[in-house]
């Protein structure tokens, strides 16, 4: 084999390496498929009326309209921040929901909340993750000025793992958000 040949070999090799290394976005799971989905698997009820205490009372765990409560975590009980998209800024229109924490907080001391940031699908995985970061680092630092311990608050980026992929307006726009989950432990 001359010279060029082998140069020619070495740069195919080269780019047959460079090319197996890229793959496709996985696929995302389904949210009743993870752990702490949107009503998933985390605890096992399924959220209605009064009339569907059933079980639930005589294990201590409480249902509500549009609430989840297990044994760690109460969700669905404080408003969601909504975001504007590829934005980490708290709208005003968006902070007395976080005034709301606050004061849930002041009255119930034994409790913390979790702020988790999500996103809408568009964007990389890695993208996401970190607006997700920053959108919960947002609503940290806001509930901090007003006055929150930082201790009472955890932060985590779902980025877009739960997000609606090829969603219309109105549910990308619902995906760009911070949850604020209570944390009883």
């Amino acid at each position: 084999m001359n010279h060029l040949s082998k140069k020619l070999c070495i740069v195919l090799v080269s780019a047959m390496v460079a090319f197996a290394g890229c793959t496709k976005k996985p696929k995302r799971p389904a949210p009743s498929d993870t752990v702490l989905g949107q009503g998933g698997a985390q605890s096992g009820l399924n959220v209605g009326g009064p009339e569907s205490l059933g079980d639930a009372s005589a294990t201590g765990l409480a249902q509500r309209e549009g609430v989840i409560e297990d044994e760690n975590t109460i969700r669905g009980l404080l408003q969601p921040v909504y975001f504007d998209y590829d934005k980490s800024a708290i709208k005003e229109g968006e902070r007395a929901k976080l005034q709301d924490a606050k004061a849930y907080l002041e009255k119930n001391p034994q409790y913390r909340l979790l702020l988790e940031g999500r996103c809408d699908w568009r964007g990389t995985a890695e993208y996401n993750m970190g607006l997700g970061d920053r959108r919960a680092n947002a609503a940290k630092k806001y509930l901090q000025t007003l006055g929150v311990a930082p201790a009472k608050l955890e932060t985590i980026s779902k980025g877009d793992l739960e997000a609606k992929e090829n969603g219309s307006d109105d549910e990308m726009a619902k995906d760009r958000r911070v949850d604020v989950v209570v944390l009883k432990k």
